[in-house]
């Protein structure tokens, strides 16, 4: 786990202060997974990185259980959501793989830029869908690196040795994400690509 940290945590204060890179989008995605919320709910987000997106949803909910495995990412988001006086988020440090909720113990899970991230990406969705209550939603963005963009995929052993890109980058389509979740027993209730190359926003629910 510290060897997978130690890029993320190198980089956690840049990426702090890096503008949304495709703010339309990102508002979109946030009005989408709001329309799910009730007040009532309980959320886990994984790969929460300095807390942005979960300090944005924290009004709609009772609480949010936002997790990463970079240490220096959740110092800043527990920062951030001290400074907004929100106090129903729990920053923890903490893998995909350390992750343990009761069985439907969950209504909402949030996988934001991070499944392309892992290399156990289908236990980790079967992980979700145990997780989360009949009738709750796995909502996900996806880089999906298909096609020219493989051309990347030499590259990745180099730059990781460096410390210039994380440890482990997965190559798949959209079609191959759809079908890992679907084989994991989701329904596919909403799916967008705001463009070529850009993440697939996918809502996928639990059936109940």
């Amino acid at each position: 786990m510290y060897n997978k940290a130690k890029f993320w945590d190198t980089i956690a204060e840049k990426y702090s202060k890096q503008p949304i890179a495709d703010e339309a989008a990102y508002q979109k995605k946030l009005k989408i997974t709001q329309e799910l919320f009730t007040p009532d709910m309980k959320v886990l987000e994984i790969g929460c990185g300095t807390g942005s997106t979960a300090i944005i949803h924290a009004p709609f909910v009772t609480h949010i259980r936002a997790t990463d495995l970079s240490s220096n990412m959740i110092d800043i988001a527990r920062s951030k959501a001290a400074n907004e006086g929100i106090g129903n988020i729990t920053f923890e440090v903490a893998s995909c793989d350390e992750i343990n909720e009761p069985d439907q113990s969950l209504d909402i899970v949030l996988g934001m830029s991070i499944l392309h991230l892992l290399e156990n990406r289908d236990e980790i969705i079967a992980k979700v869908y145990r997780m989360l209550k009949p009738g709750g939603a796995f909502v996900s963005s996806t880089v999906c690196l298909t096609g020219i963009m493989k051309l990347l995929k030499p590259v990745i052993p180099i730059g990781a040795l460096f410390g210039k890109m994380p440890q482990c980058v997965k190559f798949f389509s959209a079609q191959e994400l759809e079908k890992a979740l679907t084989d994991a027993g989701f329904v596919i209730d909403y799916q967008w690509q705001p463009g070529k190359n850009k993440a697939v926003f996918i809502v996928a629910k639990k059936p109940g």
